[in-house]
């Protein structure tokens, strides 16, 4: 390995002490390997610079905003100043299905700096059939008396200052008459359908005879695994503030795609496309819940409108829980039949989950299994059903984090029954093309993750016997789990101007929701021009830029950064036919849709794989996790800085997800008994041990610059690696997320008395 490339001891660590010599990285360490191991005993070096090209690309640096955002100077949708600026405060429903009888508004309008009440009877009509993905049903708001759950707007109330307009609205009286509602969901519920269709409605795939393969398996695994709702809880709430100015609808709003949202906004409102400019230069996260136009943003325009007067909507952190999505529960089957030697006959996944009365999501949580292990039958399948609550949306690594802990806990379910070892298990069912499509893999270093990462981890020292590792009143325990999540490219559009100064101005749609993005940008900017870092300027979250894909789906980056490099390319070439940078004005554009849409016919994935050491304290219910690895094949990494802080984020949200988040819902209300964060419980600093995350090799031709998403699968597979950790220390099966006290004391209690069971 070169100078830059850190390795792990062979042995493990443990939580208290670190080894950090030159061969060793501790856990503030950042990887930045110039090669990466790509199978035991090899490497395989890093793409090579282009002749003259700056050099940015593949170096760690911090962001570029940094700075601003530290000091305050960068400011977000719920903090830039407007002159005459109103404040809207929205008031939403009590009840989980009815019908809104009457609004009190007339006495609110009485109350000291009130400007208006808008609600279903006086608000500005929206074009239905509206929606990014599809009819969106969530965006006619304040359209018709129906209630479709708690927490659905009924009113917008507009005052001079925000305390004046959250007084009266929530002195707003709303009578309903409620109609019976149903907010419980199950496996076995008899609403369960086949997703309507749409965009996300591809869920059913069938290969071989499952039935005949199970049926001739020597070994088999049969079980339900359960995963909860899980909320967002980005640090900035979503806001917006919208504004009529010369004839133009302008809004500054926190979203993950501003083209995207302005074409939507534009439609709702019967507008022509370029009548409306949104722009989101600062998101504070974002994790799929500001990807979709949320009701804030609708309000606002509605009220801009009416007042002719600039007007701030911010969403409450309650009202988060009911208005900008989340990850609906799942329950998923899974069965597994193999040889005795652990070759997969039959694979057999069935996933359900629920969506709301008025918009239906479906959650793809079999999308892992058609993608990771070979099998002589596959068959994936998927049921929603509709329930008095509201719409579930994207969610980090929507599908593939819920569906990544039931087949990774199968799985390794199955080692058990086999007596093999996991990673050996895993390695023995890599398929050669797609499972499900029988495509060719664009790149797929899989293996490589597992040998790297076990390396490492110190894999290999492990006792396979669960229940054996005990250090006082803690029982320890290891557990793996694989990761992919699905690396797509979208058509995007960019323009390069080359300024009289000497430096550049980069001009694209895209949107940084706090990964560095614009930081990375630059640097793909400076590589394709070849000019130092300095002098590239990129500005982002505009939608008078033009087209561009939003982040998400781990395709931001890599769109955008193809769009960037054709715009370079075309720029340069305008300049090898002038003898000096020509002044302001000398403009080169790229448009990459027709590039991107004649790449197809490969599959394009992520990999990696998770590890986890455990400590479980079964008289109390403790479950502690001591260290943490992930190792990735994530393509060409820009920046090395930004890229493991958003591994080790997704890592994070996967430990948060295993032990502690949960939507608990009131059957007799229909709303969240925990919808805040002094109820809905996410991983603290306490909670987060030895972490570390790095790469293998991952040279991709898919795309020309060979970058793949990083953003979502560092939370793909830790769940599962915790919980199969849980039971190498215990001996007990979790197979129902997250993993409580009360859950591990049932657990202990079974231990004790000589027991077994699953919790």
């Amino acid at each position: 390995m070169t100078a830059q490339t850190v390795s792990a001891p062979s042995t493990p660590m443990t939580a208290q002490t670190v080894s950090t010599p030159s061969t060793a990285v501790a856990a503030q360490t950042v990887s930045t390997p110039s090669t990466a191991v790509a199978a035991a005993g090899t490497t395989t070096t890093a793409p090579t610079r282009t002749a003259g090209s700056s050099g940015a690309v593949g170096t760690s640096r911090t962001r570029l905003e940094g700075r601003a955002k530290v000091t305050g100077a960068a400011r977000y949708a719920g903090e830039v100043p407007f002159a005459e600026l109103a404040y809207g405060w929205l008031a939403t429903s009590t009840v989980a299905r009815g019908r809104i009888r009457s609004i009190g508004a007339e006495p609110v309008l009485a109350m000291p700096g009130v400007l208006a009440v808008l609600h279903h009877e006086n608000a500005p009509r929206l074009k239905p059939g509206v929606g990014m993905m599809g009819p969106d049903a969530t965006l006619q708001i304040l359209q018709d008396d129906r209630v479709p759950h708690v927490g659905w707007p009924v009113a917008l109330v507009v005052a001079e200052t925000p305390e004046q307009a959250r007084a009266a609205a929530e002195a707003l009286v709303v009578t309903y008459d409620e109609e019976p509602h149903d907010v419980v969901f199950s496996s076995g519920h008899p609403g369960l359908h086949a997703p309507d269709g749409g965009p996300r409605a591809r869920t059913d795939t069938e290969k071989g005879d499952i039935e005949a393969e199970l049926a001739a398996s020597a070994v088999v695994v049969d079980e339900e695994y359960t995963t909860p709702e899980e909320y967002h809880t980005a640090m900035e709430p979503h806001a917006a503030v919208a504004r009529w100015e010369d004839g133009r609808l302008e809004v500054i709003d926190s979203n993950q795609g501003s083209h995207a949202v302005a074409q939507d906004l534009a439609k709702l409102f019967f507008l022509d496309a370029t009548s409306v400019r949104v722009r989101s230069e600062h998101v504070g996260g974002a994790f799929g819940s500001k990807g979709l136009m949320r009701p804030h943003l609708i309000v606002a325009a509605m009220a801009a409108t009416v007042l002719d007067r600039p007007v701030r909507v911010v969403l409450t952190r309650r009202q988060l829980f009911s208005l900008v999505g989340f990850r609906p529960a799942t329950a998923q089957r899974i069965r597994l039949g193999a040889e005795p030697g652990g070759r997969l006959r039959a694979l057999d996944h069935d996933a359900t989950s629920f969506s709301s009365t008025i918009n239906e999501y479906v959650e793809q949580s079999a999308q892992p299994s058609r993608v990771v292990y070979a099998a002589d039958a596959l068959r994936t399948r998927t049921r929603v059903v509709r329930l008095d609550v509201p719409t579930p949306s994207f969610m980090r690594a929507p599908g593939w984090a819920p569906g990544s802990f039931a087949i990774e806990s199968a799985m390794d379910e199955l080692a058990e029954k086999t007596g093999l070892d996991p990673i050996a298990l895993r390695l023995r069912n890599e398929p050669e093309v797609g499972p499900a499509s029988g495509l060719p893999f664009s790149s797929r270093n899989l293996i490589p993750c597992f040998e790297e990462g076990a390396r490492r981890f110190g894999w290999t020292d492990r006792d396979p016997r669960p229940g054996t590792r005990r250090e006082g009143r803690w029982l320890l325990g290891t557990g793996m789990a694989a990761a992919a999540h699905s690396a797509g490219t979208a058509p995007s559009s960019a323009s390069i101007t080359a300024e009289a100064d000497g430096t550049f101005t980069v001009r694209i749609a895209a949107a940084d929701i706090g990964t560095g993005a614009r930081t990375a940008l630059t640097q793909i900017a400076a590589d394709a021009l070849e000019t130092p870092l300095k002098t590239v300027r990129v500005k982002i979250a505009d939608s008078d830029f033009g087209p561009a894909f939003l982040a998400g789906g781990s395709m931001g980056t890599a769109s955008w950064a193809w769009a960037i490099t054709e715009a370079a390319a075309a720029l340069r070439e305008k300049l090898a036919h002038v003898d000096q940078i020509p002044g302001e004005g000398t403009t080169a554009r790229a448009d990459t849709t027709e590039l991107v849409m004649a790449m197809r016919g490969q599959e394009r994935y992520a990999f990696g794989a998770q590890f986890a050491e455990v400590a479980v304290d079964v008289a109390s219910g403790e479950v502690r996790v001591r260290r943490m690895l992930g190792t990735f094949a994530v393509g060409r990494v820009v920046n090395p800085l930004t890229a493991r802080s958003q591994l080790i984020g997704g890592m994070i949200m996967g430990l948060s997800m295993a032990l502690h988040e949960e939507g608990i819902r009131d059957i007799a209300s229909g709303g969240l008994v925990n919808g805040d964060l002094a109820g809905y419980h996410v991983a603290s600093n306490a909670d987060v041990p030895v972490i570390e995350a790095g790469w293998v090799g991952d040279p991709d031709t898919y795309n020309p610059t060979g970058i793949k998403g990083l953003g979502e699968i560092g939370i793909v597979g830790v769940a599962a690696a915790i919980a199969n950790a849980v039971w190498h220390a215990t001996g007990i099966r979790h197979r129902n997320l997250p993993i409580r006290l009360d859950r591990v004391l049932t657990a202990g209690t079974a231990i004790e008395n000589g027991g077994a069971g699953t919790y």
